[in-house]
Order: C-alpha cells, then sequence, then structure tokens
C-alpha cells in the first residue's frame, strides 16, 4: 500500500484530520500525480488552484525553490551567508482572486477571470489530489473542470477545458437573457437538455439557432454534432424559439425587421461563396447555391464532396478591404491573417482552383481541411468590399487541429503564422507518398554541389506553393570544440527569426585590481554574447585593459564583501552570472598562476566611531595576491599584503580624475573606448605637517588574522610564524582603524558605484538606440556557441558537445519573412523588447548576405507587417498591408480598416515582416536602395 493510498490519521471519531508532515504531504501528492499521469483520458476531472495559494504549499513542502522567479535565483546561490526563512503551513485553500468579480453560480458554472494563464495564476491538479488538499487544508471556491481531447484522431491532444463555453441564450418570448455553461465537446443534444432545464420546456417544442453577431446563422438540430463544429464562439448568442406545427413563429431580428417563418429541417453545411453582392451580415447572397464544376456562376464553392470544386473569383471593386471581426483575443490570429490575405502569389494562387492540389492523404496535414478553410476566408476577404467577416470556420478548424490555439487566450501571431504556414504546405503538399532519403556526409565537398543535393532531396519530399514562395535555404557550419571536427548542412527555412541585437549580447562591468600591486583598481564595461564563455569575457576584459602577454586574468564574484566563487573554468557559462552580481578580475604576472593565493578580507570597527565601537565588520572588495612559498611564514603574508595595499597609499589629499576616456569604460564587442596609455592624474592638496611625519615612519600597522573559508575563526599572524592553510588558498582577516583610513584611500575598495561618486563620475546609463534590420540580420548570423541544452552529437568526438554554430544565406524565396524577436521566455520571466528597428520599405538589398549567385535578385520591397502593441498581459495586434494595385498602405485592427501614409508604418511595434523579391534590380518604389553597412 502506498502512502497515497493510507490516507490520514483521524481523532475525534474521524472528525478531523490529524496532519501529515510536510515531507509526507509532498510525497502523497507526488504519488497522486504521477497516478493521474498514467491515466489521461477524456472526462477525467481537474481542478484549478490559484497559484498563490499552491506556491505558498509548494514552498511549506519543500517544492518552492522550482518555483522562485530566476531573477531571484542568484539570491538561492548566497543561502549558505543569508538564512532561508522557513515557509509556514498555508491557510485554507483561497481561489477568491481567480474568480470573477460578482460571480455566481458554483463549479463548472463559476466564472474565472479571462485573462489567468497556467502556471502564473493558476495550478491544475487532479480530483484525488484536489481531494486530499481539501480534507488537509478545507477552503475553496471549488472549480472542478474536464479534461477533453483535441485534435483529429492521429493527432488528438489532452488538454483541460479551464474555459468552457458561455453562451448568451436569448428567450425569443421576451428577449429575457440567460447565461449556459456547457463544454465545446458538448452535443447539440447536450445544449439542448441544459436550455430545457434552464427554461422549463420540453425539448420537441424549440428549436435553437446560431444567432452570432443577433443574426440567424444556422439552426443547431443535428443531435451527434458538437458544438465545437458549429463553431459556436465564447460569449456569442443563441436564439431560443417555440415551434408552432413544424415552424418556428414569425420574430424581429435585431433590427426589428420581420423574419419570415423557417421550415424546421435540417440545415446544409455551410458554403464558401468568393463572388455576388454582400449582405449585413457579411454573406454573399448566393449563400444557399450549390454549383457544380462548370457552373455559369464564378467563385463558388460546391461542397457535396465533401472537399469543394474551386472556380476562380471575380474580384470586387477595391478588394482585399474587409476588417476581420475580433471573436475574443483574436487579433493575434486577424493580424497574421491579414498579412498572408495580402501576399500577392497566396492571393492569386487561392483565388484560382487548387482542388486538384489538396492532399488528403499526407499524414503531417490536417486532411486538406485546414487548407480549404483557409482558402474559403480569403476568398471572403476579397470579394466583400470593405464588410467585416467573421472567421469563425477557420478559427473552428484552427483549434481543431492546433488545440494550442483554441480557447479565447492571447496567443502569438508569429506561432501561428508558423503553424500555418506549414500545415498549408502539408495539405498541399503535391508529393503523395514521400520517399525515404538518406543524407550524405558533407566529406569536404564542394558547397554548390552539397546545396544543390539538399535541395533536391528536400523537393522529393516537400513540393507545395508554399515551398515555391516562402522556402529558402541557408547554409549551417558546425565545429567541434574538441576534436575541430567541421560538419556542413544546407537547410531549408520559411521564414527567419532574428534577435535583437540587444537579445544577442550582454554589457557585463568588471573591475580589475592588481595583484601584485603595480597600479589602482579600474572598472571595465565590455559586450559579450549572452551566451557566451568564460572565455569569452576573458578575452574581451583582457583587450580592453590592455592586458600584457605575460599576464593573466582570474574572474571572480564578489558577494557581502568576499569572494564568493572564482571562475577559474574558462568554459563555463556566462549565463551563470547575474546581471545583479558584482564581478572583479585580478590581474597577475604569469608566474603567479600556479602558486598559493592570498585573499584579503577588509574589516573596520562595526560603530560609527572606530574606538569606541564594538565588534567588526567586512566592508569594500577583497583583494587577491600570490604567496611565493606553499608554506608561507606571517612576514611572507604581511610583505604580500603591502604590496597589494600600495598603491593605494596617501601621498596627497588627492582626488582621482583621467586624463583619457571617462572611467576607463568600454563598449562594443569589448574593444576598449579608452587607450592603453591613458594615465590617472592625481589634482594635489598637500598634506600637513603631521600627516607627513606620519607617513615617512610608516611600516606596516595593520593586524592580520588568519581566517576559514566562512570567517569563522580568527588567529592572529606573527611575522615568525608559518601560516598553515588547507587548500591552495589562505584567506585573511585585514584589520583597518581610524589611522589605516587615514593613510590609505579606501574608496578603491568600494563597489563601483561609490567608487566614482566621490571622485565625480558616474557610470551612464545611455538610452536604448535604433538598430538596424542589417544588424539584427548580422546577430542571427553571427557564430555562437551552443548551450548546454542544445549540444551537437559530434561523428569524430561520439560524445555530445557545446559546438560553435555559424549560419549562412544561401538562397532566397520569393516572399521572405522576418520574425524580429522581441519576446524572451523562461518559465516565470517573460520580457518584451520594444527597441525601434529601422527597416527598409524599398529596395532592401541583401546582395552581401547571400553566399550564392545563382542569377535571383536579392532586392525586396515591403508589403505588409505584424505589429504587437503594449506588454505580454495585455498587448494587441494590427496589420499594416499595402494594396499592390492603389500602391498604398491601410491599417488592418481588426473589423476597422484605415488608410495610413507610408511615412508612419516604421514604428517599434514592427513584430513580423513580410518582403516580396523585386524581379527586377530597378526601383519598384520611392527611395533610395537599403544596403546592410
Amino acid at each position: 500500500m502506498t502512502i497515497a493510498d493510507s490516507g490520514c490519521l483521524m481523532e475525534n471519531g474521524g472528525s478531523s484530520c490529524l496532519p501529515c508532515t510536510p515531507e509526507e504531504e509532498r510525497q502523497i501528492v507526488k504519488e497522486l500525480m504521477d497516478e493521474a499521469e498514467l491515466d489521461l483520458k477524456e472526462g477525467n476531472l481537474y481542478y484549478v488552484i490559484s497559484s498563490r495559494w499552491f506556491t505558498r504549499w509548494e514552498s511549506y513542502v519543500g517544492q518552492g525553490i522550482n518555483l522562485v522567479d530566476e531573477q531571484q535565483s542568484s539570491d538561492r546561490q548566497h543561502m549558505d551567508v543569508i538564512p532561508s526563512r522557513i515557509a509556514e503551513r498555508p491557510g485554507p485553500i483561497d481561489n477568491s482572486d481567480i474568480v470573477e468579480n460578482g460571480a455566481e453560480g458554483k463549479g463548472d458554472d463559476l466564472g474565472l477571470t479571462r485573462t489567468l494563464l497556467e502556471g502564473r495564476d493558476y495550478t491544475l491538479v487532479p480530483l484525488k489530489v484536489w481531494e486530499k488538499l481539501v480534507q488537509w487544508y478545507k477552503g475553496g471556491p471549488t472549480l472542478p473542470r474536464k479534461m477533453i481531447a483535441q485534435g483529429v484522431s492521429d493527432k488528438k491532444q489532452f488538454s483541460v477545458e479551464v474555459y468552457p463555453l458561455h453562451l448568451k441564450l436569448i428567450d425569443s418570448r421576451d428577449n429575457n437573457e440567460l447565461t449556459v455553461t456547457i463544454s465545446r465537446k458538448a452535443s447539440v443534444h447536450q445544449l439542448y437538455e441544459k436550455v430545457c432545464a434552464l427554461t422549463g420546456i420540453q425539448q420537441e417544442k424549440i428549436i435553437i439557432w446560431d444567432y452570432f453577431n443577433k443574426n440567424k446563422q444556422e439552426k443547431l438540430v443535428d443531435p451527434n454534432v458538437t458544438l465545437e463544429h458549429c463553431h459556436l464562439q465564447m460569449d456569442q448568442e443563441i436564439l431560443l424559439e417555440l415551434q408552432v406545427d413544424g415552424s418556428c413563429p414569425s420574430q424581429k431580428d435585431s433590427t426589428g425587421n420581420e423574419l419570415a417563418l423557417v421550415p424546421l429541417e435540417p440545415s446544409r453545411a455551410s458554403l464558401s461563396i468568393a463572388g455576388g453582392p454582400t449582405l449585413s451580415n457579411g454573406h454573399s447572397n448566393a449563400y444557399s447555391l450549390q454549383l457544380r464544376p462548370g457552373s455559369a456562376s464564378s467563385g463558388v464553392i460546391d461542397s457535396d464532396d465533401g472537399l469543394g470544386a474551386y472556380h476562380p473569383v471575380r474580384k470586387v471593386e477595391r478588394g482585399g478591404l474587409a476588417g476581420l471581426q475580433n471573436m475574443g483575443n483574436t487579433c493575434f490570429m486577424n493580424s497574421a491573417l491579414q498579412c498572408l490575405a495580402h501576399t500577392p502569389p497566396l492571393v492569386e494562387y487561392f483565388l484560382q482552383d487548387y482542388s486538384n492540389e489538396i492532399n488528403t492523404e499526407n499524414p503531417l496535414g490536417m486532411h486538406g481541411e485546414l487548407a480549404i478553410a483557409f482558402g474559403e476566408l480569403l476568398r471572403k476577404l476579397w470579394s466583400s468590399g470593405k464588410a467585416t467577416i467573421a472567421p469563425r470556420p477557420f478559427k473552428g478548424k484552427l483549434a481543431l487541429f492546433a488545440p494550442q490555439f483554441s480557447g479565447y487566450n492571447q496567443h502569438d501571431s508569429q506561432e501561428l503564422l508558423a503553424f500555418l504556414l506549414d500545415g498549408l504546405h502539408e495539405d498541399l503538399n503535391r508529393v503523395k507518398q514521400k520517399p525515404y532519403i538518406e543524407m550524405k556526409d558533407w566529406g569536404g565537398r564542394p558547397d554548390e554541389e552539397v546545396a544543390n543535393e539538399c535541395w533536391r532531396n528536400h523537393k522529393a519530399r516537400n513540393d507545395s506553393v508554399i515551398v515555391d514562395v516562402c522556402h529558402g535555404q541557408y547554409k549551417s557550419t558546425l565545429v567541434c570544440p574538441t576534436c575541430s571536427k567541421i560538419s556542413i548542412t544546407f537547410d531549408p527555412f520559411m521564414y527567419l527569426s532574428l534577435p535583437l541585437p540587444s537579445t544577442v549580447t550582454r554589457s557585463i562591468t568588471v573591475t580589475v585590481f592588481y595583484g601584485d600591486g603595480i597600479g589602482l583598481p579600474m572598472p571595465f564595461t565590455v559586450s559579450v554574447l549572452k551566451n557566451g564563455l568564460i572565455r569569452d569575457l576573458t578575452q574581451a576584459l583582457a583587450k580592453s585593459c590592455c592586458l600584457r602577454s605575460d599576464e593573466t586574468l582570474l574572474l571572480a564574484e564578489v558577494y557581502d564583501h568576499r569572494i564568493y566563487r572564482l571562475f577559474e573554468n574558462p568554459y563555463e557559462s556566462l549565463i551563470s552570472i547575474k546581471d545583479e552580481e558584482y564581478i572583479v578580475a585580478y590581474r597577475f604576472p604569469h608566474k603567479g598562476s600556479g602558486r598559493k593565493k592570498l585573499e584579503i578580507v577588509h574589516q573596520e570597527r562595526s560603530g560609527s566611531d572606530f574606538p569606541k565601537g564594538s565588534g567588526w565588520k567586512d566592508f569594500g572588495t577583497p583583494l587577491l595576491a600570490f604567496l611565493e612559498d606553499d608554506s608561507p611564514s606571517g612576514a611572507d603574508v604581511e610583505f604580500a599584503v603591502s604590496k597589494v595595499l600600495s598603491p593605494l597609499q596617501r601621498t596627497t589629499s588627492s582626488c582621482v580624475v583621467l586624463s583619457g576616456k571617462e572611467n576607463g569604460f568600454s563598449e562594443g564587442n569589448g574593444e576598449s573606448s579608452t587607450k592603453c596609455n591613458d594615465k590617472y592624474e592625481m589634482v594635489d592638496e598637500p598634506m600637513d605637517n603631521v600627516e607627513l611625519e606620519e607617513k615617512s615612519n610608516q611600516e606596516l600597522s595593520f593586524q592580520l588574522f588568519l581566517t576559514d573559508d566562512r570567517c569563522t575563526s580568527r588567529k592572529p599572524i606573527f611575522k615568525d610564524s608559518v601560516v598553515k592553510s588547507g587548500g591552495n588558498r589562505v584567506k585573511v582577516l585585514l584589520e583597518w582603524t581610524e589611522k589605516e583610513h587615514k593613510l590609505y584611500d579606501h574608496s578603491y575598495l568600494k563597489d563601483l558605484p561609490v567608487v566614482f561618486h566621490k571622485t565625480g563620475f558616474t557610470a551612464k546609463k545611455t538610452r536604448q538606440e535604433a538598430v538596424s534590420l542589417f544588424s539584427c540580420l548580422e546577430a542571427f548570423l553571427t557564430e555562437e556557441p551552443l548551450g548546454p541544452d542544445d549540444m551537437w552529437y559530434c561523428p569524430g568526438c561520439k560524445e555530445h558537445r557545446e559546438a560553435t554554430k555559424k549560419l549562412d544565406l544561401w538562397t532566397l524565396p520569393e516572399i521572405l519573412v522576418f520574425h524580429l524577436k522581441r519576446f524572451s521566455y523562461s518559465r516565470y520571466l517573460k520580457n518584451k523588447l520594444d527597441t525601434f528597428v529601422d527597416f527598409p520599405i524599398h529596395n532592401l538589398d541583401l546582395r552581401k548576405f547571400v553566399k550564392r549567385a545563382d542569377g535571383e535578385s536579392c532586392m525586396y520591397e515591403l508589403y505588409a507587417i505584424s505589429n504587437h502593441y503594449g506588454g505580454l498581459g495585455g498587448g494587441h495586434y494590427t496589420a499594416f498591408a499595402k494594396l499592390m494595385d492603389e500602391n498604398r498602405w491601410y491599417n488592418f485592427d481588426d473589423s476597422r480598416v484605415s488608410p495610413v501614409n507610408e511615412a508612419d508604418i516604421k514604428t517599434s511595434a514592427a513584430y513580423v515582416l513580410f518582403y516580396q523579391r523585386v524581379q527586377s534590380e530597378t526601383k519598384m518604389g520611392s527611395g533610395e536602395t537599403s544596403q546592410g553597412s
């Protein structure tokens, strides 16, 4: 019997539960979670719990370390210095913060706040875990939700329906409105049962209409069809009517017009229409026509065969200016769809007959249904003038094949774009049976030969309009850091995800101290790759501080005035260094690198008045020196301390200025903005006679104490004694009295901001400047090391290695899509960069970036932009698109469409850029050619 089976001991006749220990609770919940994972099926009950409460419980049972924000993770590294707070047992379960204000009902009917995200706002636990938590803590309210399966039979995904459908039931007798909460997987029959229970009317006496936008769309009569397949949307209206002799009585619509009697007969499936005038509800007046191939009317789809017969579309005047209705956080979808709907090659393709290219047998596709739904939507957009289209059928198909986009939360327009292009490709793949092809190794062959071979292999398995229009090819070079094995491949791409330079590099400020006491400390700021190595930081710093060939640098992190860790492994990732950490470097001659290290921790009286204060406290930055002897004497230690402190001796009361650039700061790829011969200039203020006499007679007067790693012991050091210490480092405490503070300038030992505030110099934070699209492209093509989570299996070493990777563009497609990586995600940290990216509108010239000269033009013209405004939680997507026949730009903001000046389309909201190849090198629009510099 497992711990989960055993339950808890009861007292008082079983009326209450003796609390388990935190460890027991954790183990019980873990076993129940594992059990639920092995039994995933539709209908399983899960319960929503507020993350605020659940995180407190996890901290209590010892799991909280996994739920700490990444920005706090560095604090946990110092838990040996800062005692961790013991989490208290949480109170009753409290879900009040995730329930809608004023929400009524219980269970499935109790509404949750619509903007919640799993992991951030709520956690899902299976039934048995919920029962245990309620047994231990009580509380609520109870929020059960069912697990559903989404997707086609061979691609089903299980998910918990956190947000069931909320439908507004309008009673045609008195226009009274009721709310019906029901699963989108429920059948029409179950909807009728729920409506009858709410209204008290017998089922055979009513009929329910899909009343989207308060217009009768379709009768819901097939009892076995799910509401998901009926395209019912969250918060939309459904209409209840009473039957009279097999018909519904005459009623008025939302505009007050009389509606004719409608026979109660099963309605046919909606048909796609791409021509004819548009009615007020956005549908063509030919909506119910069913025409076979060869029909005189153009632009009609015959759905009898389940696939549809497609006929050329007759574009009406000013086609392409239809808006898309927002059906609840669907602006991300509308933005991507408008960009694709204004991609000239795709418009031309989908407005023609493409039925013979639909691949219903491709196991990687959606049986052609996604391509049909997209084509139908595109035809409506180009045939409905300026009317607004509600993309309900398309969203229904999207949710069916991509459950991640179901529901009504905001999503990423680029992620939708990637899925849609890939899905359209597979649905339209001309290759019915994909051949097996064994890839050959590069083997030192010419690039041209390997590239052509890879492209032929790709085309043998992938051949569609998406490949014709959107696929390019890049060259990928991997080099093993251990055996220098080189691997070159040529891979296809459909879009380029460009990092913003600020997401590729980071600035790190390091204060350099001389371990042999020949100079004053100096801060340097260098730029390094975010996923680089300690070696990269050391090299950049060496260049900035003009390190000599006979010198070396040792990096360290200083925390609480002590050396917390030394970075002695050059291949350690820079990710381990957090932005808030204080990093220093100690500069030594090469000959000292193998000897025992001497760490010097500074201490002063804890009281403000030194003689009267009690106790000692650490201050300043510790110094590091090397000892000549492995078993040094006290005199050796004193000499090393005296030498490393010598630059701090006061000869005058001085303030320090630099004769070169400010602060020794350097920017840009580790290059110093100061010259190596920059010197300190001293502005002298003479000491009085007493100070000069004291200085001339001064010997080292510091009191030194030998201590352990944690500075818990304190043993005086005498000149004639032997200093013994385990390991390769001797740690000493150096006491500063008032006298030493007068003789030595301790300000150089303070943290960087303190040092330079005193001398009038501060580290300036310059505002983030605009970056060009070319700099983003260069960052994408820059050689970089692979991270530990993305290692490459080296065929030479037969091991996974953190290889270096270099990308080059080999060939470019007709439609070139740039995705600007503005968002960064981790489990509990999300960020958006609003950096303004300056991108060319006309004549984007990419010749310098393309390796293969195959005669194709490398000039591109911008025609669409997907924009994202605001933050991650409440952001909004729009699109700019150009109507080529008008040579004019429009702003597509869901259902609102308005002209926009070309000068106004460049904003910091630009997220995905769409370019089309200019077939000749001549200018296609106004403006000069834009080349990367």
